[in-house]
């Protein structure tokens, strides 16, 4: 079930999900228990409530009529994923033969390259080797273009956090 409901404190309109004891209004953060706001529609249907609450944003605005002349949200939702092409249409389009930059991209000389971030990386590190010191986490994640100060700074930051224990300089992730 979905809602439109609003905020009494500054008039903020959204949709809920389901039905919890009690709601918070993303805005002001003033909470109210589900019966007690005011609900300006409820529906099986996700898209009707999409629908009145953006109808009734644009009545606020002045803009009712403008509004009306749209398509509803399911409309303009298939509008746009049938305007949609694909990664590899648009590549063979531009004069480019996919196949081809596949190959290139599986074969890269230049060895080992960063995928994720540098956070992601030590983080991925201390998953993958078994208990290391912090000399090993700063060359493997060196290896992937994390510099040694991120690294040991991060290995501070996770440890405080108790994301990562140290134990005799050797670091494990928990």
């Amino acid at each position: 079930m979905y809602a439109v409901v609003g905020c009494r404190e500054c008039s903020h309109l959204w949709l809920l999900e389901g039905r919890s004891e009690t709601t918070q209004c993303p805005r002001c953060g003033s909470r109210r228990a589900y019966e007690k706001r005011k609900k300006f529609v409820e529906t099986e249907d996700a898209d009707h409530a999409r629908d009145v609450r953006a109808s009734m944003l644009a009545n606020r605005q002045g803009e009712g009529e403008r509004f009306a002349e749209l398509d509803s949200f399911d409309a303009l939702e298939e509008e746009v994923a049938d305007g949609v092409i694909d990664d590899d249409d648009y590549l063979e389009q531009s004069g480019l033969d996919v196949d081809e930059l596949e190959a290139a991209g599986e074969s890269d000389q230049r060895g080992p390259s960063r995928s994720g971030s540098k956070k992601e990386i030590v983080e991925r590190t201390l998953e993958e080797l078994e208990q290391p010191t912090e000399d090993e986490v700063v060359e493997y994640a060196g290896e992937r273009g994390v510099s040694p100060e991120y690294v040991r700074e991060a290995l501070e930051k996770l440890t405080r956090r108790g994301v990562v224990s140290e134990n005799r300089g050797r670091y494990r992730k928990l």
